[in-house]
């Protein structure tokens, strides 16, 4: 099963408080000129994307400069769904979900508020959290809301801690709710979060999905015979 986790692409979608404004326009069209081509009128940070470290600091890593690696993996999913608006992502909350090389999703069912003014006063990593989660080894972070930091914020700890670390991360996912339930099926979960590949960028949009494979087979428990 393949599982959609972007957002769609349309003029005058929500974007960050302050990014530019999505404006999608025909350009050419087939009564005009023969075919259809559309103009596209985007950030870098718009919809289902992901931030390369160069986003917080002129220093680090851009797009380009990232192993492919970052953006396919196994992933492990976190559910924090039922968090008050603007909580606090604890340590602890996701500490058992915490495996070197995994890409690490956290549903925190915003992306049902999607398109309302709600949807800014998202759940968020604290610092200590992403801390955690660099020093486990995961180097690839996603999340169903708007950012891993509060919107708006006044700094960054959450992004500076994860990109520090070179780390991906991905914001603005949805359909996390049929992942948290497939992981409690034991099925196993990959995720291609493949950008477009925007020279020395500090992010692109993706086309995020995630592949669901059928549950693992439990072993049947062998009963030893006793010696007659």
């Amino acid at each position: 099963m393949i599982v959609d986790l972007s957002v769609p692409i349309t003029t005058g979608m929500p974007v960050y408080p302050g990014d530019p404004e999505v404006e999608l326009r025909p350009a050419l069209t087939v009564t005009g000129e023969g075919v259809n081509v559309l103009e596209v009128h985007l950030g870098s940070q718009s919809g289902t994307h992901v931030d390369a470290p160069y986003h917080i600091d002129d220093s680090l890593p851009r797009l380009d400069d990232l192993p492919l690696e970052r953006f396919l993996g196994e992933a492990e999913i976190v559910d924090v769904r039922g968090l008050r608006p603007r909580a606090p992502i604890t340590p602890d909350l996701v500490a058992p979900h915490l495996r070197p090389g995994t890409i690490l999703l956290i549903a925190t069912g915003w992306a049902s508020m999607w398109g309302s003014e709600d949807y800014l006063r998202h759940p968020w990593l604290t610092a200590e959290t992403a801390e955690l989660i660099v020093e486990s080894g995961i180097r690839t972070v996603g999340i169903d809301a708007l950012s891993v930091d509060p919107t708006p914020a006044e700094d960054l700890p959450a992004h500076r801690a994860l990109c520090g670390a070179h780390a991906v991360i991905a914001e603005n996912l949805r359909s996390l709710d049929l992942l948290v339930d497939a992981q409690a099926d034991g099925r196993p979960i990959e995720v291609s979060l493949l950008p477009l590949r925007l020279e020395g960028a500090d992010g692109a949009p993706v086309r995020a999905v995630a592949r669901v494979g059928p549950a693992r087979r439990r072993e049947p428990v062998r009963q030893r015979v006793p010696h007659e």
